[in-house]
């Protein structure tokens, strides 16, 4: 009983890379499902446009606020604007983002495949010849991708802006200074990073879901189940690669000024 207490979270973590593998050869096979790509996309766009622009302005609001008390201690306040963008830039517009697609698009595909998996569809669709990663799994994924980048870029604009208001309103800090201070700290692949981040958070959110979904079992409770499951597992997996894409970007591109 132990030893499969043990070699359950292998096996499971074993099955969800050789899926992300199988997924991956499939994003080069043809015919490409641009229709099930344009519609997935929209789909994910409706459900988390909203959440990430209200997200997105506390986000802002709470780091200037934070970031700007920190360094006013230190009597840095012109470099308030730009420890503000490096923080929203390289942290929390990836983070926020990967959160809410794993949130919204992610339990939305994973009660896709499991409603699918327990009707049978996905297995006479095999029988049919037809393969539900090419067909199915690959435009999710790339859907997913392709809006999480976007979404980041949304909630960086939104929370620069956020953190701009509360500097000037809440804090007393000036516009000009604000403003000036942006590259004063803050460099372009900073911006790159975050959108790399968003990309592969994208790609582990729909990569995860879609696996839990298509491997539910146990009728409408284990499509709940997956469901819960497959949040949860992306949720520890984007802080775990987050802390790695950091600290490779660290040693790769050090610090401006140092």
């Amino acid at each position: 009983m132990s030893f499969t207490v043990i070699t359950g979270p292998a096996r499971v973590s074993g099955n969800l890379f050789a899926f992300a593998l199988d997924v991956m050869v499939a994003l080069f096979r043809r015919p490409f499902q641009l229709k099930e790509f344009l519609l997935q996309a929209w789909f994910i766009v409706k459900v988390t446009i909203v959440p990430t622009a209200f997200v997105a302005i506390p986000f802002g609001a709470v780091i200037a606020l934070q970031t700007g008390g920190l360094i006013k201690q230190f009597g840095a306040q012109s470099f308030t604007g730009s420890a503000a963008v490096l923080a929203v830039v390289q942290q929390a517009g990836p983070i926020a983002t990967a959160l809410l697609i794993a949130g919204a698009a992610g339990s939305a595909i994973a009660a896709d495949f499991g409603a699918r998996r327990i009707r049978e569809e996905l297995d006479a669709m095999m029988v049919l010849g037809i393969d539900p990663i090419q067909r199915l799994v690959v435009p999710r994924v790339l859907a997913t991708m392709l809006v999480a980048v976007f979404l980041n870029g949304i909630v960086t604009v939104v929370g620069v802006a956020g953190g701009y208001v509360f500097n000037v309103v809440l804090q007393d800090g000036t516009p000009g200074a604000y403003l000036a201070s942006f590259t004063a700290l803050a460099q372009l692949p900073d911006l790159y990073q975050g959108m790399i981040k968003a990309l592969i958070f994208g790609f582990l959110a729909a990569i995860v879901a879609s696996y839990k979904g298509m491997n539910a079992k146990g009728g409408p409770k284990g499509v709940g189940d997956a469901v819960n499951e497959a949040v949860v597992i992306t949720f520890t997996l984007l802080f775990v690669v987050n802390f790695f894409i950091t600290a490779v970007y660290i040693q790769l591109i050090p610090p401006k000024g140092m």
